[in-house]
């Protein structure tokens, strides 16, 4: 991955390599500035003494998870037709784990609390005309949290790169397309993109997975739920996927004839059928939204369609995951260097202004301590630690979770260490509401390979360490 670099007045410079800043650390030119993600700053030169390249920033937006790539775009001329075309150099990947169902339970419990308390003060007058209108464009709390995290990591990106404009998956589905195909002609209908829209929804809707047998990862088909020759149409809600062994068993067979010995999944299959895409609903809830939030950071946003994307994925031969479906939105011809780790980062919270923790029946059964930090700590600081003498002598890096007693848990990258003393631990970077995670690089399998907790020690670099008190 390459690491963030900023002048000694922390304005943004070009990312580097992990060697050249290594050699940075090492000649004492830099200073650690953050660790995750890691970011150096220089102490011998400023941005006008430095010559700068535009970087964009790509945001593939999700219900759960929104990648985002950091990336260099170059323009080139294909000689042999003369046509211009967009090369994209992937500098970093990173792939942004919303909370908002956490916050959506969270709500309900809380109402569920205010429900029981206001039924014991039965003296109380009932409350009916007190709730305020909602403003014009209001979202709800787990919609908003999608738009306001996106944006909070584009600001700081702001921060340590010369970011030039934005990218955006603006349209995930192009739902008027998928209702009905021929209602802008057999042009559109028929075109680039044609069917790329339909595939993208199905799987998102099917779970990546054949609706007969379950089957993962293998190529799958199209299949008409009523076949077409005893009168079924091609509208979406008569599409399903299916692996090409059970598509070609079922044949032009209905659903009825080939599932009546499995009447449970049959009538799961057509459940499913009539069941909207809550993900794609949410994503047309909160696009404009997001749309208007990133226009608001004063950079120029461009956007393509769900189904472009795809169709550059697939034409390029990447595989799919988040972050490298951000890497492919808008107008892409080549992509070089993104078979790279990417950070997944967690949204964690900053805790909770709730004490006072209750039973299933909203009775309190216990309290918390009137204080967040403790001996200077906080749960979810990043900490080394470092034990003299014990059985759990050495060195543990990791997040840091608090108690009263002064005896910490640390999570580290193979495991929880527990009982450590705050006296031995010092802060590496504080709590910022996120968790880190380092996925593996892609190779051309697309199979996902996690490589632990995030730890300080496995994203340290040579002559980082002297250097790391400093980083807060």
């Amino acid at each position: 991955m390459a690491v963030f670099v900023i002048d000694k007045r922390k304005k943004p410079l070009m990312p580097c390599s992990e060697k050249r800043a290594g050699k940075l650390l090492a000649s004492r030119r830099a200073r650690v500035h953050r660790l995750i993600p890691f970011a150096i700053r220089l102490v011998d030169r400023t941005v006008a003494e430095c010559e700068l390249q535009p970087v964009r920033i790509k945001i593939g937006p999700g219900s759960r998870f929104t990648g985002i790539a950091v990336v260099r775009e170059a323009k080139t001329v294909d000689p042999a037709t003369g046509e211009m075309g967009t090369t994209v150099h992937v500098l970093n990947l990173f792939e942004l784990l919303h909370r908002g169902r956490q916050i959506s339970e969270a709500l309900t419990a809380r109402r569920s609390m205010r429900r029981r308390r206001r039924s014991c003060l039965r003296y109380r007058a009932p409350r009916f005309l007190n709730r305020g209108n909602k403003a014009r464009g209001w979202l709800a709390p787990s919609l908003q949290h999608r738009v306001d995290t996106t944006v909070a990591w584009v600001n700081r990106f702001q921060k340590m790169v010369p970011i030039a404009g934005l990218t955006q998956e603006l349209l995930r589905f192009d739902m008027q397309q998928i209702e009905n195909p021929e209602i802008s002609g057999v042009e559109y209908s028929h075109g680039t993109l044609a069917g790329y829209e339909v595939r993208e929804y199905l799987l998102e809707k099917w779970d990546r997975k054949c609706a007969y047998c379950d089957a993962r990862d293998v190529p799958l088909n199209l299949d008409h739920i009523y076949p077409k020759t005893n009168g079924g149409s091609n509208r979406v809600s008569n599409l399903t996927l299916a692996c090409v062994p059970c598509n070609q068993r079922k044949g032009a067979q209905d659903i009825r004839v080939f599932l009546a010995k499995d009447t449970r999944r049959l009538d799961r299959v057509l459940a499913q059928t009539k069941r909207p895409l809550r993900d794609a609903a949410a994503m047309n809830t909160t696009r404009w939204a997001l749309f208007n939030a990133l226009k608001a950071t004063g950079l120029m946003v461009i956007t393509g369609s769900g189904g472009l994307t795809k169709y550059n994925r697939v034409q390029i031969g990447i595989p799919k995951t988040h972050a490298l479906d951000a890497v492919c939105v808008g107008a892409v011809s080549a992509v070089t260097g993104w078979g790279k780790p990417t950070l997944a980062i967690k949204a964690t919270g900053r805790g909770s202004y709730q004490r006072t923790r209750l039973d299933t029946f909203g009775f309190p059964r216990g309290y918390l301590t009137r204080e967040k930090r403790i001996k200077g700590f906080q749960t979810g600081d990043m900490v080394c630690a470092q034990v003299p003498t014990g059985k759990k002598a050495g060195i543990h890096t990791g997040r840091v979770a608090v108690r009263a007693t002064g005896s910490f848990n640390i999570q580290t990258a193979t495991g929880v260490v527990q009982g450590i003393s705050h006296r031995h631990c010092k802060v590496i970077q504080r709590a910022d509401g996120y968790g880190y995670l380092m996925v593996a690089k892609m190779e051309s399998d697309p199979v996902r390979h996690k490589a632990g907790v995030a730890s300080q020690s496995a994203l340290c670099l040579p002559g980082m360490n002297a250097e790391v008190s400093r980083a807060t």
